[in-house]
């Protein structure tokens, strides 16, 4: 079988990635390691804390396939899959098919610092929402010459309405590995504002996106929901939500802490 150009640039990465996608730690850039203030979202055992939700075009399918690993691996041989066994663990993956539900937290945020780490197969898909309303893009751009566009990794996905869609931020650069390496976004974000009667007065606002140690947004205000969010109002305080319906991927280590005003 012939590999294409993009599974060819992948090989070089294997041997480390098959080390870091067995490895349950973190990589040595985390914050948490040396910074204070951050808490866990995910307990290193099972799901608690969180819950499954349909993003606002999706057709209900009732389908959850998410589960808690110790392990995932990427293999060249097969490079549009993820192969994790169901166990307690400090991964969560989005299961075997993939065409699952997203995954929500039970927690709420307001001003938010997020840091999480990611691996996915190769032409993979998901997106990390910012109060289940605004999307950061996780995507397999690696080795990707063309111009980059809001659906490009470190991307804010375009906003849709009636229909169409528009707007959307591309990153400011192309900071992808290759399909099974973990990888790293760290954010800050700024919710929308509110006066005394409920009218929103400020848009919701991405100060900084970090993708693999680059800034790759800064300073981002956006005006509505984006697509596939949750189907709930802009408010002080929502959710985080993973997307988990666009192809094989795992997350690990995914830390918040609280922005001052």
């Amino acid at each position: 079988m012939e590999l294409d150009r993009r599974t060819l640039l992948a090989l070089g990465a294997l041997t480390a990635s098959a080390a870091a996608a067995a490895d349950t730690g973190s990589l040595p850039e985390a914050p948490f390691r040396s910074e204070r203030g951050w808490s866990p979202l995910l307990n290193g055992r099972d799901l608690s804390g969180w819950r499954f939700d349909l993003g606002a075009d999706k057709v209900a399918s009732g389908t959850n396939e998410w589960f808690t690993a110790s392990s995932v691996s990427w293999s060249p041989e097969s490079p549009e899959r993820l192969t994790a066994t169901p166990a307690a663990g400090g991964i969560i993956v989005n299961g075997l098919t993939t065409r699952t539900m997203n995954v929500v937290t039970e927690r709420k945020f307001g001003d938010f610092e997020l840091y999480l780490e990611f691996l996915l197969a190769r032409r993979s898909n998901s997106g990390i929402y910012h109060h289940g309303l605004y999307e950061v893009q996780v995507f397999d751009s690696y080795g990707s010459i063309t111009p980059l566009t809001f659906s490009d990794s470190g991307g804010i996905y375009q906003r849709w309405e009636n229909g169409k869609g528009f707007a959307g931020f591309a990153p400011r650069r192309n900071a992808s590995k290759p399909p099974g390496q973990w990888q790293r976004f760290r954010t800050r974000f700024r919710t929308p504002r509110f006066d005394a009667s409920g009218a929103k007065k400020e848009n919701a606002r991405f100060e900084r996106v970090e993708y693999n140690g680059v800034t790759v947004q800064e300073n981002v205000t956006v005006d509505g929901p984006t697509r596939s969010g949750m189907t709930i109002p802009e408010a002080p305080e929502n959710p985080l939500m993973l997307q988990g319906d666009h192809g094989p991927v795992a997350f690990r280590n995914i830390y918040f802490r609280p922005l001052g005003r």
